[in-house]
């Protein structure tokens, strides 16, 4: 989240919130939560952000591998989102999935 711009804000046993230019995203399991996140599942499929030009896209997707992130569609990266569209889908151990999308030179 650091590496798209949002500064972490709030940590607690089973989440935290990052803050952005005007918004946050607050990521947690509850007690009341049973089950495994499930993205194929009604619910959140994924977050897509802005990340930067794709060098920025690589960069930020290189960090997070390295940090135990999976490249999702990685025989169609970086353009599993069709011709054109420059993004990375990456996925955690927890399921969750994000879209690193590089803006249009």
């Amino acid at each position: 989240m650091e590496e798209l711009g949002y500064g972490l804000d709030s940590e607690w046993d089973n989440g935290g919130s990052w803050q952005g230019a005007g918004e946050y995203i607050v990521l947690e399991a509850g007690t009341d939560v049973s089950g495994p996140h499930d993205r194929r599942r009604a619910g959140l499929n994924h977050l897509a952000f802005d990340a930067g030009p794709a060098s920025d896209v690589d960069a930020i997707t290189q960090a997070a591998l390295r940090q135990g992130w999976v490249l999702m569609f990685a025989d169609k990266h970086p353009n599993a989102g069709g011709s054109g569209h420059h993004a990375a889908y990456l996925e955690n151990a927890d399921g969750f999935e994000v879209e690193l999308v590089a803006r249009a030179d």
